[in-house]
């Protein structure tokens, strides 16, 4: 079962009724160490523009490189994550996360006839509109238009948003037959499957002790293969994957709270002030007392 993370993780859109069902955000690479973010997943369709700097965005086991001006849509429920390549500043990297009922009402013909389509296509996991591809003309146009009323919500920008994101999933559909596809062997889908599992008792279970069985228990399955899957679309163990996440929640509670370093280190499962220290070092470069100053 997917799962929404939290903020500090997780995009979220609006749920309420009535609610135009989108968020934005911008600026998230700046926050996070090696301006790279988390591998995670959530059941949103995600479009995202790189502006300045050279991007990696991983979905699934793929990786692409966004150049200044490219822009990829990423399909629901796919694991995916961005790391700025190079660049002197980290790339603002704004992305529109939005539910199908943005472009159409659920129960509309409308939604079945052009929205589905799109989200039921397993093997389309991600759709790259590269700059200066004739196809693509006029699409980055609307996804800054749809960003920018997004970012500033003048009046009438629920309107705006549509708009562009309705003329922007006409020039998708325009060119549907052409779009290249990667259908997922029965492989590697059980194993994105063995993996969101793992991560999301990662996630919920962080802050208490936890074993790499008891990660592998998730998802039913050994140990072996559990570090197989981290390794495959991590690049590291499962441990080494518990201990990163302990640290961002550790990094964010140094900057957001008065805690002391041992109960951050309590409350993150590392109970061990030292131990959390040394690995907060070695992610980071610098202990958490010069983290905390440096905000």
């Amino acid at each position: 079962m997917p799962i929404l993370l939290d903020r500090h993780l997780q995009e979220q859109i609006p749920q309420e009724p009535g609610e135009l069902p989108v968020a934005f955000y911008r600026d998230e690479l700046s926050a996070l160490p090696g301006w790279a973010g988390p591998v995670h997943w959530h059941p949103f369709l995600e479009l995202a523009a790189a502006r300045q700097g050279v991007l990696d965005c991983q979905v699934g086991q793929a990786h692409i490189t966004l150049e200044p001006g490219d822009s990829i849509l990423i399909n629901q429920n796919r694991l995916h994550s961005f790391r700025q390549l190079s660049g002197s500043a980290p790339d603002p990297l704004p992305i529109l996360v939005f539910s199908g009922a943005a472009i159409a009402p659920e129960d509309s013909a409308a939604y079945q006839r052009y929205v589905q389509p799109v989200l039921g296509c397993s093997s389309l996991p991600f759709v790259v509109f590269r700059r200066g591809d004739a196809r693509w003309t006029g699409l980055g146009r609307r996804l800054r238009a749809a960003c920018r009323a997004m970012a500033e919500q003048p009046p009438y920008y629920e309107l705006e948003v549509q708009r562009s994101l309705s003329a922007l999933w006409q020039i998708l559909l325009e060119h549907w037959d052409g779009l290249p596809r990667a259908e997922a062997s029965p492989v590697q889908l059980n194993a994105q499957i063995r993996l969101q599992k793992m991560l999301a008792y990662l996630y919920s279970h962080y802050d208490q002790d936890i074993t790499l069985a008891d990660i592998a228990g998730a998802a039913h399955i050994s140990r072996s293969e559990a570090g197989r899957c981290f390794r495959a679309y991590l690049g590291c163990s499962p441990v080494e994957a518990l201990i990163r996440y302990r640290l961002q929640a550790a990094r964010r509670l140094l900057g957001q709270t008065t805690l002391t370093l041992q109960q951050i280190s309590d409350a993150c499962g590392f109970h061990s002030a030292n131990y959390f220290s040394r690995q907060f070092r070695k992610r980071y470069g610098h202990s958490p007392r010069e983290g905390r100053d440096l905000g």
